[in-house]
């Protein structure tokens, strides 16, 4: 996926740049330009009303894929960039990692419909600046946009409680998910495995080899406990569509 390596500076400039600091200045206007990227169609379309009814925000763009999105931002030239987690056939993790990469100074804002307490600090860790759960999007997402344009985080009142606490409380690991031990790239293939998807779908969808795929199920399946491939699909399923794992005593929200 080849691209030229432009990013928005946001709020605390003017220029589009690299990596290495090269930039060009943005055509005039003073609404901030917010880019979309998300695989539900009436979704992207609803949040794009909402936003563009802002008087200081406009939608500059938008995509349904993880590739189509890395290749329209340089010419879109956004202050901040708003990517759903789950993605057709990619991750929005991997493109918050790419965007994090390439253009460091662009705020990244994830949308998602999984559970916060799992997702959030992972999503933070590898450079969001806000988490938003979609149920909740419609009322928080003008004060989130906003707040990470002037410099700030956000995450829900409960995130953020909790995130505190957990600074000052030490939490005993049998007492966490079993999704928290679970690597990024673990919890993609849980995640396609709970969609339907074979080993050869998956290695496909994330360009590894099938092999590497089985490597990652397998590990899955020790650290969940799945005594086979049946169960792990089970808990895959049910993760994705309906209750949580057994054990995870964080609440879960499925839109």
């Amino acid at each position: 996926m080849g691209m030229s390596s432009h990013r928005s500076t946001g709020p605390r400039g003017s220029t589009i740049q690299d990596a290495e600091g090269h930039g060009r200045t943005p055509p005039g206007g003073t609404k901030k330009k917010v880019f979309l990227v998300d695989d539900h169609a009436v979704f992207l379309e609803g949040l794009a009303v909402l936003i563009n009814g802002s008087p200081d925000l406009v939608v500059c763009g938008q995509s349904s894929t993880a590739e189509d999105a890395l290749q329209k931002i340089p010419d879109a030239m956004p202050d901040l960039a708003i990517v759903d987690l789950t993605l057709a056939n990619a991750s929005g993790m991997e493109l918050l990692k790419n965007l994090t990469l390439r253009y460091p100074e662009l705020p990244v804002l994830i949308l998602s419909m999984h559970d916060e307490a799992v997702f959030a600090e992972r999503t933070l860790k590898a450079g969001a600046k806000g988490y938003i759960m979609k149920h909740k999007a419609i009322r928080e997402i003008k004060s989130a946009i906003l707040r990470i344009l002037g410099g700030g985080m956000y995450v829900s009142e409960e995130m953020t409680d909790r995130m505190l606490k957990a600074v000052v409380v030490t939490r005993k690991v049998a007492s966490l998910s079993p999704l928290r031990v679970l690597s990024d790239r673990e919890i993609e293939v849980f995640e396609m495995t709970g969609k339907g998807l074979g080993p050869s779908d998956i290695a496909r969808a994330l360009h590894l080899a099938v092999k590497t795929v089985e490597t990652y199920r397998a590990r899955i399946k020790e650290k969940l406990n799945a005594k086979d491939g049946m169960e792990l699909r089970q808990l895959a399923l049910n993760w994705v569509y309906g209750p949580r794992l057994p054990g995870d005593e964080l609440s879960a929200s499925h839109p």
